[in-house]
């Protein structure tokens, strides 16, 4: 159980925290690192931050996630599964979206045109939703230290923010980024109202973990991306490192 001063600590920072998050996408592209050839090591380094916070926070998460669904449901001879598959899940989708978005960033001579506004407005909105997860998951103390998990998160921002402004350009800037802004508050009002819903937190986890490893993997990945291989292991090991030992 918290103690008072916990309490009241969380009740002051976590606030600031989502507000935060919220700015990351307002302000990224005024940071410099997106758009470059070779990729920007401080990205690098975010997707590796990233990604070792998924395996060494949330991925542990999974098998509670499954039990807690197993107990809300009919257990059957997959449910110690559950939590797993709804990771796949997170993954499996955010694959079709990237695939959906590149398709349609290009015609068939291979040119590159704008994507369309249906195309644009699905990219953004599952990101919306992506954000809103974060921002509940703000409320979830089983997490551990919330300033890792924001940080974490954050330094992930910058990672999707500079795939969304290289898929959408311009109606990103002007749309996109203050929906997906909007969308962090909203998830974190909601964490607020719906506060300790385990059901809710065992389907979050586990999606946000499949997530976060196929949207920083995909722009690591690629040889045109030109990736900093060092930079990334080194915000992996780092900050791995860091959450061991904190």
């Amino acid at each position: 159980m918290l103690s008072s001063d916990a309490l009241f600590s969380d009740a002051v920072l976590t606030p600031v925290f989502a507000i935060a998050l919220a700015l990351v996408h307002l302000f990224a592209g005024r940071l410099g690192f997106g758009g470059r050839f070779p990729r920007s090591r401080w990205l690098s380094i975010a997707g590796g931050v990233s990604v070792a916070y998924v395996f060494v926070h949330l991925l542990p998460e999974v098998g509670e996630a499954a039990a807690t669904l197993a107990e809300h449901g009919n257990p059957t001879v997959f449910a110690e599964h559950h939590g797993y598959l709804i990771a796949l899940l997170g993954f499996v989708t955010f694959y079709g979206l990237e695939h959906l978005a590149r398709r349609s960033n290009t015609d068939s001579d291979g040119i590159v045109k704008l994507a369309g506004t249906d195309v644009f407005w699905i990219h953004v909105g599952s990101f919306a939703a992506y954000n809103a997860i974060v921002g509940y998951l703000l409320w979830d103390r089983e997490l551990g230290s919330v300033l890792l998990f924001t940080v974490a998160m954050a330094l992930h921002f910058l990672v999707t923010d500079d795939s969304l402004r290289d898929h959408h350009g311009k109606p990103y800037h002007r749309r996109g980024r203050w929906v997906l802004s909007a969308s962090v508050l909203a998830g974190f009002a909601g964490g607020y109202v719906l506060e300790d819903t385990e059901l809710l937190i065992a389907v979050f986890v586990p999606f946000l973990a499949g997530g976060i490893i196929l949207n920083v993997i995909k722009e690591e990945l690629p040889s045109d991306r030109e990736s900093r291989f060092w930079a990334f292991a080194g915000g992996a090991a780092g900050y791995a490192a860091l959450l061991l030992f904190v």
